[in-house]
This record gives C-alpha cells, sequence and structure tokens, in this order.
C-alpha cells in the first residue's frame, strides 16, 4: 500500500515523464509519419492550425487545402497529408548551408546518392507506405529555403 507521502513522491516522478510524452507528440515526429496523416491526427497532434489557405494546382484536382503550423505547412488532399514543408528536418533548418545537409544526411542518415540539382537537393525516402521524396531548396547564397517532404506518386 502508498502511503500518502509516497503517492506524492510517485507523482513528482512521474509527472515530468507525462510532460515530455505529450511535448514529444508535437515537434519530435518522425517527418515521414506526416505523409498519409489524417485530419484528426494532424489536429490531435498540432491543435488547430495557425491559418489554412488554398493552393491552385496546374489543373483542378491538384488543389491543396494548406494548414499552416509552427513546425510547417501540411498540405491536404481529401482528407490526408501528401506533402509538408517543414521549418526543419532531422536537425537541419532553413538557413543551414549546402554542406551542412549533405554532411548530416550523409553521415547521420547513411544517404549516399542525392539528386542534386541547381537550387535543391533531393533523396529518395524508402520509409514509409509511399514512395516519397525529401527536399531541400536552396538560395543563391546556397543556404536552405525550403524544406519539403512530399508523396511522389501523386
Amino acid at each position: 500500500m502508498f502511503t500518502p507521502k509516497r503517492k506524492v513522491t510517485l507523482l513528482l516522478l512521474f509527472l515530468p515523464l507525462a510532460f515530455l510524452q505529450a511535448q514529444g507528440n508535437t515537434g519530435e515526429l518522425n517527418p515521414v509519419s506526416f505523409i498519409g496523416m489524417k485530419l484528426d491526427e494532424l489536429i490531435r497532434n498540432f491543435g488547430m492550425p495557425g491559418s489554412v489557405y488554398p493552393v491552385r494546382g496546374v489543373e483542378a484536382w491538384q488543389d491543396d487545402v494548406v494548414f499552416v503550423y509552427e513546425q510547417g505547412d501540411f498540405y491536404i488532399v481529401k482528407d490526408r497529408i501528401w506533402q509538408a514543408g517543414l521549418r526543419e528536418v532531422r536537425g537541419i533548418k532553413t538557413g543551414d548551408t549546402r554542406g551542412v545537409v549533405s554532411l548530416i544526411m550523409g553521415s547521420a542518415y547513411g544517404f549516399t546518392e542525392a539528386e542534386s540539382r541547381s537550387d535543391s537537393v533531393l533523396y529518395s525516402l524508402n520509409e514509409g507506405a509511399w514512395p516519397m521524396m525529401l527536399r531541400f531548396d536552396f538560395d543563391s547564397a546556397a543556404r536552405v529555403k525550403a524544406i519539403f517532404i512530399y508523396r511522389t506518386d501523386i
């Protein structure tokens, strides 16, 4: 049986763990898990968006609704996320140099191949249920200006 003093001690020990777990449900999710996430999961993990706006595609079927959060912009088709524009992925954030991206993606995550373009680098991801791409876009100073993860089959 637990005495009142022991109950308080246990509560004080486990309360911070519960708080840390709740914090982990927002910013610490694997970015691959965002793709395919349903709207109710998005709201459960991040709360209500700061804003919502439409994005017009080349064709009508390519139109998206974008939910904007501190962590990034989530592009919705029907009731699922198909693309996310993120502020930070795997320790790489906007403003980092192209060299930092190569170093982190190569040494920390084992990517040996990337498709390099003049203003972006693309990494093929084989971690989820769909074929996906992780793209880093760079400005004229070779610094990350945008980070996207998206399905390549849509």
